[in-house]
């Protein structure tokens, strides 16, 4: 008789909390649409969208609390320890406290905004719970297996939210392009997979390590399809065409949303499996590997020089940014992995900041995502234009900044590795951002309002994720590893603490 297998629920207890989470606002949008009237009080579509978001963030905020609880103990959770797929280190609590933050602001960000396009259906929050459990798997996974269906959780409802606003063409649109491409390069990571299985006979990353051989074909052909999945992920040149069109097609809270806890999951994983799994390919990898980010950090800042779309800009700058992270894979060291975990939890305040600004200036319907919509807005709406300004200064690396602290300890880990050429390249390609960074706060604060008058009031979600995501801006650029008025903030020694405990 085959014993059973003995199981630490400890190590999917994130995951759990996000699934029950779905389903719990699944059954109360059912519940809550179905009637008129709760406790004498009329039901609106708003009124339900704010329990909705209120609910789905009260989930997200126990992840957190656990993560945080996790992360400080010496022992990782494994779910099955005879067949280990998932576990939950301090580089997995790490990353999905990051995640499971994206999200939480992503949905207070999303409630006026939903109402505002009168696409307020509950669905939402619960697709976007069921991308996060995506990413929750995928950063925790010790096996290929579990990274592809983590890969799949993840995007099949970001698919979905891309095209959320279905009353519009370029959401169907983004939609289906963002479904296409990432079938396609979801099917060649699978092969990758399967061509890996064939050459060591393994799945787990233990075991894909111990038996690849960097001379086999066969080996090398499913390592090269594995990276193409993930580049496609991560946004970096040559698979980064559907950013710009995704970004721009998609409603605003959810490119928003799948800007900063997409790159976060995808780059944890490729982090954890080129670290565990292709250690005996390193040397070879990190010469791809250079190539891709030279070529992402130039393209993406050149191209978005010439947008005249917010969202366009920032999707291209979101590619410049995949550059810089790929840096930290090039080094190759300790210091590059733990400056890119940092530079992830930067990118996340800095650039869902900078949509938040963009989701709060809907107005009737429609999104203000030209750069000739921001015309004027310092005398309209001052503390916005402020903010944005933060958030572009920081997007562009200026000292003060989280951004500067973020790419200084790339650049530095680059140097230390021996990287120059690359590190200059980046330098120079950061000075070419100012001019793109530097197009809103021109626009806001040296031309005359436009005719039409936009939105003057923020919602109170709106009002939490701007607080929260400028703070941390300045905070992590001025203290990033520091005591705060008695809150412990240690971003740089957690990052530290999460590549330490990876093997």
């Amino acid at each position: 008789m085959i014993p059973a297998p003995e199981l630490d629920f400890n190590a999917v207890l994130p995951l759990l909390i996000v699934s029950v989470g779905a389903l719990v606002v699944l059954v109360a949008d059912l519940m809550l649409r179905g009637r008129k009237t709760f406790l004498g009080r009329t039901i609106t579509p708003e009124w339900v969208g704010s329990v909705l978001a209120v609910a789905s963030a009260f989930f997200l905020g126990l992840v957190l609390y656990v993560t945080s609880q996790n992360f400080v103990m010496d022992d990782a959770p494994v779910f099955n320890p005879a067949r280990p797929m998932i576990e939950l280190d301090r580089l997995a609590n790490f990353s999905i406290a990051v995640i499971a933050l994206g999200a939480l602001l992503s949905c207070l960000l999303s409630v006026a905004y939903l109402a505002e396009l009168r696409i307020n259906h509950g669905e939402y929050y619960a697709l976007l719970l069921l991308a996060t459990s995506g990413m929750i798997l995928l950063v925790s996974a010790v096996d290929l297996i579990a990274v592809f269906l983590g890969i799949e959780l993840m995007s099949i409802p970001i698919y979905v939210l891309a095209g959320f606003d279905r009353r519009r063409l370029r959401s169907n649109e983004s939609a289906l392009k963002y479904f296409l491409v990432g079938s396609f390069a979801s099917a060649l990571m699978l092969y990758g997979m399967a061509f890996l299985y064939g050459a060591t006979g393994e799945t787990g990353f233990v075991g894909v390590s111990t038996g690849f051989e960097s001379k086999s074909a066969l080996a090398t052909i499913g390592l090269g399809l594995v990276l193409v999945g993930f580049t496609f992920k991560i946004s970096s040149v040559p698979f980064h065409q559907w950013t710009p069109d995704v970004y721009e097609g998609a409603p605003t809270s959810v490119t928003a949303f799948m800007s900063v806890t997409v790159k976060v999951a995808a780059f944890a994983a490729m982090l954890r499996i080129f670290v565990e799994a292709f250690a005996g390919a390193a040397e070879s990898l990190q010469a791809v590997l250079w190539v891709i980010a030279a070529l992402t950090i130039v393209i993406g800042n050149f191209m978005a020089v010439i947008q005249d779309n917010v969202k366009r800009l920032l999707a291209y700058s979101s590619v410049a940014h995949a550059g810089y992270l790929l840096m930290g894979f090039v080094a190759g060291t300790p210091e590059g992995y733990s400056a890119v975990l940092f530079y992830l939890l930067v990118y996340l305040f800095m650039n869902l900041g900078a949509f938040a600004v963009v989701v709060s200036l809907a107005h009737r319907g429609r999104d203000a995502d030209r750069i000739d919509s921001f015309a004027g807005l310092a005398k309209s709406r001052p503390g916005l234009a402020a903010l944005m300004t933060l958030f572009m200064l920081s997007l562009a690396g200026i000292p003060g900044t989280g951004g500067f602290v973020a790419k200084f300890q790339i650049f530095a880990a680059s140097v230390q590795a021996g990287y120059l050429g690359l590190t200059i390249l980046a330098v120079l390609s950061s000075v070419v951002s100012v001019y793109y960074y530097l197009r809103l706060p021109v626009a806001m604060y040296m031309r005359e309002p436009g005719e039409e008058a936009g939105r003057t009031d923020l919602s109170s979600g709106e009002w939490v994720v701007l607080a929260v995501c400028g703070a941390a801006v300045v905070l992590l650029g001025i203290l990033p590893n520091n005591e705060i008025f008695g809150f412990s903030l240690h971003a740089l020694d957690w990052s530290r603490a999460s590549i330490l405990t990876m093997q």
